[in-house]
Order: structure tokens, then C-alpha cells, then sequence
């Protein structure tokens, strides 16, 4: 049997401001281009990690333009549903949205919650289960939503999507995450998840996987993102499991499709106020200091915004006036 996992495809008619091309024929290439890897490879399932739109009420016309590529994929494709592609992080609304327009259509399959589908090839049988975003996916009295406790006897494998903030190291402080080391006990001989647009190279514990191959778009401008090239996951499952991974080569290179000019212009922007802050701060380190050195160095400060400068000579006026009083 083998199975084609793919994540984060975010369909829409526009594109993001950190792109310099027209996102939704760039993305439209790319799964075309994943059509003719499933022909060539033989592939057998297609699998989605959510975040198939990248919103729930997207338009009809883009709807419509993009079905035609599942259509014309010809093997069954199964997908959870991601933060995304439902309103209010609630898989309920589900009948609501274009995914589950596409669901009733047949165009694809949605994998609900507790639901055990069976997978089923050249004598090879694989649970299929799924955990779609909700919003507290990852608090950590959650893990369940990660762990698969449940196995049926007859199945030759157990693979388990989901689509949450699944990492191999500590994130940033504030934004929920879960570790592949607070799972490891699951039963699933493979975690797929989604989310976490970067992804993280495939981790084995005991036997068992735990891979997010990334997001086939780019979205953000990040340096790492620059840097990554997107990428679609097989496994092939015999008497063993293989994985292997194909990059897209309609995905061009970070720097011709991402625009990092008005991050560049932040960044610009955070250095003069550090060297203006700087000034300050050596100027105060006098045991005696020119209060009217300090106002001139202020007035003719550039690359500094004008609110900044308000605030910092009106706290030098005060502390002046506090002075003469004394």
C-alpha cells in the first residue's frame, strides 16, 4: 500500500501580502504537479492534514477551480478538517463550510472525530483516524486528542492525523504546543500532523513515527521559511514502513516568491530607534549632564518616529522641571 500525505494547502482567490506572485496559480501548479507524483508513484491514498481552505466561506469560483484538481486525482483522498477550514475553531460547523460542501459532493472525505476508517490494499489493512482543530487542541490536559488508545485486532497498521501545534522542541513561550515526546505512548504506528507550517524533520520513538512534512505553501517571510523548500510525504507500508519525500519543483526559491522589503524596513526601523536609545542612555551616564545637549541630540535624531521623540522630550522636560523646583 502506499499513501501520499500532504498538509496546509490554504486554497484562496488572493494572495498574501509577503507574496510577489499570484498565490493561487503558484499553489494550483503545485497540486497539479502532486497529481502526476500520485500517477507515477502508484499511490493508493491521499491524505490531507487540514487547512484545505484558508477560510471557511471561501468563494464558489475558487471552489470550483480548485475541485477539478481532486477530481482529478482518481483514488480516494481523506482529510481532517484544520483552525481554518471551520468558523469559530469548531469542527460542528462543518455543514457550513466549502470543505464540507466538497465532502457531500464526494469530491473528498472528511475523517471525524472517533471515527476508524479501514484502509484496505494488497492484503495490507490500516486504521485511519483523525483529530481536527478545536481550540483547545493543545492544553495539556488534552493529549488524548494525539494518542490513539485503541487498535482493532484485524488492522496490519494504525495511522493518526491530526492537526494541531505537534513539535520535536519547545516553542515560543505563550503559544500552546505539545511535544512528540508528551505522546509517545500512543498506539498509532504513525502520527501525521499539520499546523505548524514549518514542519520538523521525522522522529521514530520505539518503532513509531511522528512526521509533519510541512505545509506546501509559504506563507510567512520568516528566514526559515525563506529558506525551506515544500515538500509531500509517502509511506509505503509491506511487512515494514518507508517513508520517502518528494519536493515540488513548481515551488520556487523563498527569495522570488517572498517579499521581505517591509520586513526590512522594521528591522531598519528597530535599529535607529536602538541607536537613538543608545545616545540616550551614554549621555545619562554623565555624573553631570547638558540637559540641552540631550534636547539637540533629540531634534535632529532621524529615522526616528516623530511620536517617540514627542515622549522621550517631554519626560526630559518633566525631570528638568522637577529639578528647577528642587
Amino acid at each position: 500500500m502506499k499513501i501520499l500525505y500532504l498538509t496546509d494547502t490554504h486554497i484562496r482567490g488572493t494572495s498574501p501580502k509577503n507574496r510577489k506572485d499570484d498565490f493561487s496559480y503558484t499553489l494550483e501548479k503545485k497540486l497539479y504537479e502532486i497529481t502526476e507524483i500520485i500517477r507515477q508513484n502508484n499511490i493508493d491514498f491521499v491524505l490531507h492534514g487540514g487547512d484545505l481552505f484558508d477560510r471557511p466561506d471561501i468563494s464558489v469560483s475558487i471552489v470550483s477551480r480548485f475541485a477539478k484538481v481532486f477530481t482529478d486525482i482518481h483514488i480516494p483522498v481523506y482529510m481532517i478538517s484544520g483552525n481554518h477550514d471551520v468558523y469559530g475553531h469548531n469542527p460542528k460547523t462543518l455543514n457550513r463550510t466549502m470543505m464540507g460542501l466538497l465532502n457531500e459532493l464526494g469530491i473528498l472525505n472528511i475523517v471525524n472525530e472517533e471515527e476508524k476508517i479501514i484502509l484496505e490494499k494488497d492484503g495490507i489493512r490500516v486504521q485511519l483516524t483523525g483529530q481536527p482543530y478545536v481550540y483547545d487542541i493543545d492544553d495539556p490536559i488534552n493529549r488524548r486528542y494525539y494518542i490513539v488508545d485503541e487498535v482493532l485486532d484485524d488492522v496490519d497498521y494504525s495511522i493518526h492525523m491530526v492537526h494541531g501545534m505537534l513539535l520535536d522542541r519547545p516553542f515560543i513561550k505563550g503559544i500552546p504546543y505539545t511535544l512528540v515526546d508528551d505522546i509517545k505512548d500512543t498506539l498509532a504506528d504513525i502520527t501525521l500532523s499539520g499546523h505548524y507550517h514549518s514542519g520538523f524533520k521525522e522522529i521514530m520513538i520505539d518503532g513509531k513515527y511522528f512526521i509533519n512534512p510541512g505545509s506546501i505553501v509559504r506563507i510567512s517571510n520568516s528566514i526559515k521559511e525563506m529558506e525551506r523548500r515544500p515538500k509531500v510525504l509517502i509511506i509505503e507500508l509491506t511487512d515494514k514502513i518507508q517513508t520517502s519525500y518528494i519536493y515540488l519543483k513548481t515551488a520556487e526559491d523563498g527569495e522570488k516568491v517572498l517579499d521581505r522589503e517591509e520586513i526590512q524596513k522594521n528591522l531598519y526601523k528597530r535599529e535607529r530607534i536602538l541607536e537613538f536609545k543608545q545616545t540616550i542612555d551614554a549621555t545619562l551616564s554623565f555624573d553631570k549632564m547638558d540637559i540641552n545637549d540631550v534636547l539637540i541630540e533629540m531634534s535632529n535624531a532621524e529615522e526616528v518616529e516623530e511620536q517617540v521623540k514627542s515622549e522621550a522630550l517631554r519626560r526630559i522636560a518633566m525631570v528638568q522641571m522637577r529639578e528647577d523646583i528642587e
